[in-house]
């Protein structure tokens, strides 16, 4: 009996002696946190100051969908207002009433990013990862590969020589896709990322188990890097949203057509018409007068915006990651 009341007394000191300690640890990371904290004027100060920010970004766009559903003549009369006197849609009328073609070409636009952005995050992830390994023999030689054409380039003519002549892409959709899916910076932003990520025990330990390369790749590799192949993934995705060089570039066929590049044409053609209404007698004149002019080219910008803006979201938990971690280039 007197050897439990003993040993109940040790185990209540050694309550008592953790209570302590848990509490002097308490006091210590309050004390360390009484530093790090940002007093409450400061702190909305600081709020104030990143909404500001905020607006600053966000009304440009704001404005230009407003000017995109005004009135033509009202914005030619009363200029640029955030409240305009007269509201039309004619703008967007406009643009619709190329009917097929911009199901046309939004169908295009949309096939091209999809398949350029898991071709690209292919070619990129694997590339970036091989350089990413130490026991690599060429690892240097082809990091001097990737590295040169960021800093020469063989210029237009030769890549129109290469696509055209020597792999007869002209008037495919490969035109649109294979030129943007491999880019030096995105490898090394990549390899990079593979680097501090990946650590070497675990593909030494898949290895022993077994894996091949492929599976090594595919079942551990990308799973533990998915905040950077989403980075390089809204890179790409971006890049071939909003590409029509390459189109102006390597298409004659109108049915692959991508939207960036058939808007530029509808806003060609309505200046066209409006610098040119003086040849085209009384009925160009007529037609000239009522077109929209800047409107339209607002509403451009609405229309090839808007996708990316609402894709944009998906990828915000993995971009700011994904980009810190990688951004260190060695």
């Amino acid at each position: 009996m007197h050897y439990s009341e003993k040993g109940g007394k040790i185990m209540s000191d050694k309550k008592i002696s953790r209570r302590k300690i848990e509490k002097q640890i308490r006091a210590i990371e309050a004390e360390g946190c009484k530093y790090n904290q940002i007093k409450k004027p400061t702190n909305v100060l600081f709020n104030i100051f990143l909404a500001i920010l905020s607006l600053i970004c966000v009304i440009p766009f704001i404005f230009v969908i407003i000017i995109s559903i005004t009135d033509e003549e009202s914005l030619a009369m009363n200029g640029y207002r955030f409240i305009p006197e007269k509201f039309s849609l004619y703008a967007y009328e406009y643009i619709v009433s190329a009917g097929e073609n911009i199901l046309r070409s939004y169908g295009v636009t949309i096939l091209v990013t999809i398949l350029g952005t898991l071709i690209g995050l292919l070619l990129t992830g694997t590339y970036a990862y091989t350089l990413s390994r130490k026991n690599y023999a060429c690892r240097k030689f082809f990091t001097t590969v990737i590295t040169i054409p960021m800093l020469f380039s063989g210029g237009m003519i030769a890549n129109y020589l290469i696509v055209t002549k020597v792999m007869m892409l002209k008037d495919t959709i490969w035109a649109l896709i294979l030129p943007l899916c491999l880019n030096s910076f995105n490898i090394i932003v990549l390899r990079t990322f593979f680097k501090t990520s990946i650590p070497d025990a675990v593909v030494e330990s898949a290895k022993i188990d077994g894996a091949s390369e492929w599976r090594l790749f595919f079942q551990i590799v990308i799973p533990m890097a998915l905040p950077g192949l989403a980075t390089i993934g809204l890179f790409l995705t971006l890049g071939y949203w909003n590409d029509w060089f390459n189109a102006m570039m390597y298409m004659d066929n109108k049915d692959l057509i991508p939207l960036q590049y058939l808007l530029i044409q509808i806003e060609s053609s309505i200046d066209w018409l409006a610098n040119n209404k003086a040849t085209m007698g009384v009925d160009g004149i007529a037609v000239a007068a009522n077109m929209p002019k800047e409107t339209i080219k607002m509403a451009i910008v609405v229309i090839s915006t808007l996708p990316i803006i609402f894709a944009y979201p998906f990828f915000q938990r993995y971009f700011v990651n994904g980009l810190t971690v990688g951004a260190v280039k060695e």
